[in-house]
């Protein structure tokens, strides 16, 4: 897909998808909030909603495109948060003015599964881990509180770490999975 056969729109959708690859990105297009390409095909299966297309531009191509409605969009998000996905909402920044092409857009907030607050009695923990060689270096907090902590413990100590904090997201760093054991400890690493 060559960039120049691009709408506007479309062209800032993905240089802001760059920049948020590890997200669906869900992009306001007037009272829509719009996803494309591979967003798009994830997301209307986990939201159980009519996948379509929109064209490119210049060429006969077009681009999987799935939308939700800009009023009922927590909902939605809520039902991608909770099945794992973090999502990236982009605002139009500026009312669209006649003669401009492209409205000015951006990346307005990201949700997380650790970071999305549904219900406010629950608690809600994100954990950090880094591997040593025979044990980890763990940071915790509880979001609602910002009551943080820190330990070093071995495998066994990771584990009774994970069963009583039951953290909603874990960020690990680059290559965690590849640590040995990992995977029966976090099978999802």
């Amino acid at each position: 897909m060559k960039k120049t056969k691009l709408t506007p729109a479309l062209k800032q959708y993905l240089e802001l998808k760059e920049k948020y690859k590890d997200a669906i990105l869900m992009f306001r297009m007037g009272d829509f909030y719009e996803m494309f390409f591979e967003d798009a095909e994830i997301a209307a299966k986990e939201l159980e909603i009519a996948l379509t297309s929109r064209a490119f531009g210049k060429s006969s191509e077009r681009a999987p495109m799935c939308g939700v409605p800009y009023h009922a969009v927590e909902t939605y998000i809520a039902k991608l948060v909770k099945k794992g996905y973090k999502v990236a909402i982009c605002e139009q920044l500026e009312e669209p003015k006649p003669g401009k092409k492209v409205v000015d857009r951006g990346v307005v907030r990201v949700i997380t599964p650790g970071t999305y607050f549904e219900d406010e009695s629950e608690d809600r923990f994100l954990m950090t881990v880094y591997p040593f060689k025979r044990s980890f270096s763990v940071a915790w907090t509880e979001l609602s509180t910002g009551d943080l902590y820190f330990t070093s413990v071995d495998r066994k100590g990771f584990q009774s770490l994970l069963s009583k904090f039951r953290p909603k997201e874990i960020i690990v760093p680059e290559g965690f999975s590849d640590y040995p054991g990992i995977k029966e400890i976090l099978p999802e690493a």
